[in-house]
């Protein structure tokens, strides 16, 4: 068993099931994980082997974390389920479930008609193809019967059907686009009430204020898009002010990509009340028919402008603290746990020192670290992978433990935490100065 210190870090080399087992109960303030999905991807082992739909693993993870502790485990759409099923009969109570939403999943559906036309013997011929048309620099993408491949550079299968069957068939597929990813939200029973667990062992609360989301326009017109925040703390964009100490943090998370942002109708505030007169306020979005109770004015358009803002892991975030490490090639590279395939960089991608395939955005992992985590307190991820999780929680000033069965990645994971511990280092030594 290998253990690595980097400043209030704590990793782990080795199997995440016998690692648990020599921690001490009640001692993990929350749990911010991203586990296998299950789902083979990219022929990964750790991604088939069943750990996260093992209720006897969740238990550990149940006996470590205080009374009161959350714990935040991302899933895939096809498969969360199981892993939800698993945390609950481990003895966790669900809370809720925190959608993300995001704009880079691209569909692996089967052309049923094309594969009519294949099984008559028939393959449709590859025509020109160009960057226009969305697959970047002139390499074209095609699931299920297609690869990636450079032989078929600049060209895609021709859409025209050939046989009657395939005709017929025309235009069904058996999968839709991916564009979510769940959440559970759990709690470990408390003991007693909120009030006494809270005061006993600083766990069975979220963090409200300190994730609250600053209210603002969101439009395509004149270059004003995407506020709620990083972090929770948006800047105006577009002459906009936000409203008192910013919106109760929902249960949905966005990239701000405009496909997502197209699919939230453009409404104004959910209620619209003033301290001195009732209002009866509408139901989108947590809004409530209490016509008799004064509820402060916000007067932001744009629905998604509630909602936590994340952009997608970007290059400089996967690879923060990596030069020096080996380059090597990882495959297909998703700005999510794997369930689609991301399409981001155009192509296959080339070697990259951090390759690891299912890279999680920083700021994101910070904001669930800080919704659930009290001040100073123990995180928990026992699916380390790259680090993400670690990053967040020492951006935000907590403490972290993490467990990875993995020796290239958890060097990765080395590697990108210490980079955010000289970051976190460098952001107090600049409060002090300008104090």
């Amino acid at each position: 068993m290998r253990v690595e210190t980097i400043g209030n870090a704590t990793l782990y080399l080795g199997d995440c099931r016998d690692l648990l087992r020599v921690q001490a109960d009640n001692s993990i303030d929350a749990v911010v994980t991203d586990p296998p999905y299950e789902l083979g991807f990219m022929g990964k082992a750790w991604d088939r082997s069943g750990v996260a739909f093992d209720a006897e693993l969740w238990r550990e993870v149940l006996r470590v974390a205080k009374p009161g502790a959350h714990l935040l485990a991302f899933g895939g759409s096809r498969t969360y389920h199981r892993m939800a099923c698993a945390i609950e009969d481990a003895g966790w109570e669900v809370r809720d479930q925190i959608m993300w939403i995001y704009g880079s999943g691209f569909p692996k559906s089967l052309d049923v008609g094309k594969a009519l036309d294949k099984a008559a013997g028939h393959t449709r011929a590859r025509i020109p193809h160009s960057r226009s048309g969305g697959f970047g620099d002139g390499i074209s993408v095609a699931y299920a019967h297609d690869k990636w491949t450079t032989a078929n550079a600049g060209t895609r299968s021709d859409p025209s059907p050939i046989t009657k069957k395939g005709e017929a068939w025309q235009g069904w597929g058996t999968a839709l686009k991916p564009a979510h990813e769940p959440i559970v939200v759990a709690r470990k029973p408390l003991i007693g009430t909120v009030a006494a667990n809270v005061l006993e062992h600083g766990t069975g609360a979220l963090n409200i204020d300190g994730c609250r989301i600053a209210g603002g326009e969101i439009s395509n017109a004149g270059g004003t898009r995407r506020s709620g925040g990083i972090m929770g703390a948006s800047e105006p964009l577009g002459g906009w002010e936000p409203s008192h100490a910013g919106r109760w943090p929902a249960n949905v998370i966005h990239d701000g990509s405009e496909e997502v942002l197209a699919a939230f109708p453009n409404t104004s505030s959910p209620w619209i009340g003033n301290p001195n007169e009732g209002a009866k306020g509408g139901r989108m979005f947590g809004g409530s028919d209490q016509s008799d109770v004064a509820k402060p004015e916000y007067r932001d358009a744009g629905s998604a402008a509630r909602f936590f803002y994340c952009a997608k892991a970007s290059q400089s975030d996967r690879e923060d603290g990596c030069d020096g490490l080996p380059e090597k090639t990882g495959g297909m590279v998703s700005n999510t746990s794997g369930q689609h395939i991301t399409r981001r960089d155009g192509g296959a991608p080339g070697q990259r020192c951090n390759h690891h395939p299912t890279v999680k955005p920083t700021d994101l992992m910070r904001y669930l670290c800080r919704l659930v985590t009290p001040p100073g307190g123990l995180i928990l991820d026992p699916f380390t992978g790259s680090g993400s999780t670690g990053r967040g929680a020492l951006l935000e000033g907590f403490r972290f433990l993490g467990f990875e069965h993995s020796a290239e990645y958890i060097a990765i994971a080395e590697a990108r935490i210490t980079a955010a511990v000289a970051t976190f280092a460098d952001s107090h030594r600049q409060e002090r100065l300008f104090a």
